[in-house]
């Protein structure tokens, strides 16, 4: 039983260093201005010393969610900036990206290992790598400096299909052939059988983009030059240090609808990280 106390004690220690960050943010975003100037005067001043903090702001004020929510257009433009790169990204992902995994795992074809095994290279290459092939073909298609430029690179992203993969081999192939002893279609097959057995690893990958796409930074900082583009990523590093209680309230904000995500589909999340980890 003390054991037990003891690591549940260490856990909730560790626990509380890791929100840590999560709190500082909720405290900065309900100080005022002169609060803040105050702590982060070293910050602000260039000069030497450390930041001073309280975990509760000594006068809580919802003055700068006010001041974002009422008075911050610009806010909401890049709110439903992100939104639309997003949503887009995972429609996309669910038209294509779910047949394709279905493909892969249950239709035998030759050079099926060739190919999956290039879409499990193509999903351990960084951004910086496929950069500049990107930015030659989207400037092509003329589609630079639009949504579609960042939108259509993601959905043809191959990490949702390696997910959803794992699931779909999960069906027994016994249903597949009793359906089509009934008479059932390749079609119907995939969407009345396997849709449904794998929503699993479908909503597993939906929330993985999710919370990837939410947070996108090096596509929209490369190829959207227009700043009435630009996502409530980059909407962030950009707002002056004299700003302070903005940026952190804004933080927050961002921060919900990610939180949101995270906690409705945190049991798909879990067995889609378990999934990628199984070899096959």
């Amino acid at each position: 039983m003390k054991r037990k106390i003891l690591i549940g004690g260490i856990l909730t220690v560790f626990g509380l260093i890791i929100c840590y960050p999560v709190i500082y943010l909720l405290s900065g975003s309900l100080m005022g201005n002169g609060e803040l100037k105050e702590g982060l005067l070293p910050i602000l001043t260039g000069g030497g010393g450390f930041v001073a903090w309280h975990v509760m702001p000594l006068f809580p004020t919802l003055k700068n969610f006010v001041e974002l929510l009422l008075d911050s257009p610009e806010f909401f433009v890049m709110f439903w900036n992100s939104v639309k790169i997003t949503a887009g990204i995972l429609v996309g992902q669910l038209i294509l990206g779910v047949p394709a995994a279905w493909g892969f795992a249950k239709y035998r074809f030759p050079g099926r290992r060739l190919f999956f095994g290039l879409y499990v290279l193509l999903m351990i290459l960084p951004f910086q790598v496929m950069m500049l092939s990107q930015y030659l073909v989207l400037d092509g298609l003329g589609l630079m400096n639009t949504h579609l430029g960042i939108i259509l690179p993601a959905v043809f992203s191959t990490f949702p299909v390696f997910i959803m993969v794992r699931f779909f081999d999960g069906v027994p192939d016994q249903i597949l052939e009793s359906a089509k002893i009934d008479g059932a279609g390749a079609f119907q097959i995939f969407w009345r059988i396997g849709v449904p057995l794998g929503a699993g690893g479908i909503i597993s990958a939906m929330v993985l983009s999710f919370l990837e796409y939410w947070n996108l930074v090096e596509q929209p900082l490369t190829f959207l030059k227009d700043p009435s583009l630009w996502p409530l990523s980059l909407y962030l590093p950009n707002i002056d240090l004299d700003y302070a209680g903005i940026a952190f309230t804004s933080s927050v904000v961002t921060l919900i609808p990610a939180v949101l995500v995270f906690f409705c589909g945190q049991e798909y999340l879990e067995q889609g990280i378990v999934a990628s980890a199984v070899k096959e």
